[in-house]
């Protein structure tokens, strides 16, 4: 027969695990209710993830950080959310507002982080000093402006920095190695798949990441062309095309957008066109690419919904055209019409 003393210890561990667990439950609840109500900001806003306030910069990076910002600050108004999802009104300078963690493996500690990057105050600090344009010179004693466009500035001079990096970020990025970048920059965003933090976001980054970095794509060919009507050319560099058709690309008039390869063991041999494409646009892409040495083996509009504009033109691979003869100028140009 077990003895009292076991007995009563027995019972006194099982009533500490079962307090244990509640008092566990309810911090966590209790951090969750803190955070930014992502669901609720989302329907307050007509975008999942808010455009930057900056107008310029590097699509490529410009996507990144929106993909940073929909894990760190996903809510309806990120430039001015602090750590734990309450809003600030000041964007003079950073809150620098110490809110305590009671969860994760920070927890007990307090954090400063703000602003749609989640800055804490001495990174900030620290950024400020090297990237910030518009610093406030010989007046030591004033902050640097936490205003919206500065904190994206900040954020994309930062990026952009190859010898803070020890890389380019932006040619990874070109290059398709999303997930070296979210891996390389977890150290300070923690919450990008590859650090301490993770969150319900993380694993949709990459998702996000592509959807984002198309409509910067967009926006920047729209921006950048004077003719509403002039389509603009998407083109998949690979090593086997050697230069020659972004070369031949470049000394077209078109916007040309990169985009990282998605089939990288065949040469490009199709192009694709969209709704709105003038057929002779098309033509002269396809005769320029010919003209420079290029095997075109197909020419032909997109599936219904493929692409993000009406007014696209891809270059690209097809390893369903790789056993078909390449096609001759004769017939590009006595072409009235190119069919799926």
């Amino acid at each position: 027969m077990m003895q009292r003393p076991a007995i009563i210890f027995i019972k006194r561990l099982t009533i500490g695990f079962f307090l244990f667990l509640t008092i566990t439950f309810l911090l966590k609840y209790l951090w969750l209710s803190n955070q930014p109500n992502f669901l609720a900001d989302r329907r307050e806003n007509k975008s999942d993830f808010p455009p930057l306030v900056m107008k310029d910069g590097d699509p490529y990076i410009r996507a990144l950080m929106r993909t940073i910002s929909a894990s760190e600050s996903n809510v309806a108004q990120p430039y001015r959310v602090i750590y734990g999802g309450k809003k600030f009104s000041d964007l003079s300078r950073h809150p620098d507002l110490c809110v305590t963690i009671i969860w994760g493996p920070n927890r007990g500690n307090c954090s400063t982080a703000a602003g749609r990057y989640q800055f804490i105050s001495s990174t900030w600090e620290e950024m400020a000093k090297r990237y910030h344009p518009n610093p406030p010179g010989m007046l030591f004693w004033q902050p640097y402006s936490f205003e919206a466009q500065y904190q994206d500035a900040v954020v994309h001079a930062w990026l952009s920095d190859r010898y803070y990096w020890k890389t380019d970020i932006s040619t990874l990025l070109r290059q398709g190695k999303l997930n070296k970048v979210l891996r390389l920059l977890s150290g300070t965003w923690t919450s990008l798949g590859y650090g301490i933090e993770t969150n319900s976001m993380s694993r949709h980054l990459p998702k996000i990441y592509q959807q984002l970095l198309q409509e910067e794509i967009r926006s920047a060919a729209t921006s950048s062309s004077q003719n509403a009507d002039l389509a603009l050319i998407e083109y998949f560099p690979k090593k086997l095309d050697k230069g020659t058709v972004e070369k031949a690309l470049r000394s077209l008039d078109f916007p040309l957008v990169i985009m990282p390869a998605i089939i990288s063991d065949l040469p490009s041999n199709s192009i694709w066109f969209s709704a709105r494409v003038n057929i002779d646009d098309v033509k002269l892409v396809a005769e320029t690419l010919i003209n420079a040495g290029v095997k075109i083996k197909a020419i032909r509009p997109f599936a219904e919904d493929r692409a993000f504009s009406d007014l696209l033109i891809r270059v690209g691979a097809d390893p369903q055209m790789e056993e078909r003869s390449s096609l001759t100028l004769a017939q590009v140009r006595q072409t009235s019409e190119f069919t799926r």
